[in-house]
């Protein structure tokens, strides 16, 4: 039989960390980056396509090859929107956690 010392065993045994305190703020937090990964993946997807087919190619009736460059600078604009969006919304969150805080 193998032979444990004390302060070997209550090493072991170290209680888990509680983050009880911090579920809600981190579940708000995952809930923001998922909501603006996924705005980040299908909005400039979408407003290429449909800028190029609806608009660009139906509506102003451009060749092939000009629709894909302005339905790309659609969807790069989607992009820097979606960015934008994203770092307000970070940024307040953090500044309203930064005041709750303070508060206490």
């Amino acid at each position: 039989m193998e032979r444990y010392d004390k302060a070997a065993l209550n090493a072991a045994n170290i209680p888990p960390a509680d983050f009880s305190q911090n579920d809600g703020s981190l579940l708000s937090t995952l809930k923001t980056l998922l909501f603006f990964t996924i705005l980040m993946i299908m909005l400039p997807i979408g407003l290429y396509f449909s800028s190029k087919v609806y608009v660009f190619e139906g509506a102003y009736g451009m060749s092939n090859k000009d629709s894909y460059f302005y339905a790309a600078i659609v969807a790069v604009i989607a992009v820097h929107v979606v960015l934008a969006m994203f770092v307000y919304v970070a940024w307040n969150e953090g500044s309203r956690q930064w005041r709750e805080g303070k508060q206490d």
